[in-house]
């Protein structure tokens, strides 16, 4: 086995699960997931049919991803999340083929105990505050924070906020990477 699993947790058929991956106590795998090389599944998580992880995704203790979820490489899942897949839930009435698709972009980080209503992507180093409620599209690089969540500012990479100056150039402060916001959108540059 090129990957670890506790022995409380369940991996049902079906699975492809890359090799250096960690998944932990009490979290159950549901048929036809595919994860990517070296994530790590924390405690009492659920990974609900045909949800796609890429490489080097973090998953925290008590998060539920539903079907139609996909993760780029790199995303961060914090805490107790949760993404949904139906619009209108009901208990008595079936709305399985009403699933509506949920992409995380790579490297993007989400917060303890936001919500991520279905139907809306996550832009590639977004970063979506703790306790937010995402009800719409998240653009690249965005810091979106409260309920509903709205765009509060801008992150680079390395997950520190940008300021950007007259001439809408910003700079990390760690790693020195250079980004310039162009209308309501940000893109990292070299100079």
């Amino acid at each position: 086995m090129t990957y670890f699993a506790h022995e409380s947790s369940y991996i049902d058929e079906g699975c492809t699960i890359g090799e250096g991956t960690k998944i932990w106590h009490f979290s159950h795998i549901m048929p036809n997931c595919t994860m990517g090389k070296n994530c790590n599944i924390g405690q009492n998580v659920v990974i609900s049919p045909e949800v796609i992880l890429g490489d080097n995704v973090k998953v925290q203790n008590n998060v539920s991803i539903y079907t139609g979820v996909t993760c780029d490489d790199d995303v961060f899942l914090g805490p107790s999340c949760v993404f949904t897949n139906v619009i209108n839930p009901r208990s008595a009435v079936n709305r399985k083929s009403e699933y509506l698709k949920t992409h995380v972009g790579k490297g993007a980080s989400i917060g303890a105990n936001a919500t991520i209503v279905c139907g809306h992507d996550i832009g590639k180093f977004a970063f979506i505050g703790a306790g937010a409620v995402v009800t719409k599209h998240v653009p690249d690089y965005a810091l979106m924070v409260g309920n509903p969540a709205r765009r509060l500012g801008w992150m680079s990479e390395y997950g520190h906020r940008l300021t950007f100056d007259d001439n809408g150039e910003a700079v990390c402060i760690e790693s020195g990477e250079r980004y310039r916001l162009e209308g309501d959108k940000v893109v990292k540059f070299n100079h």
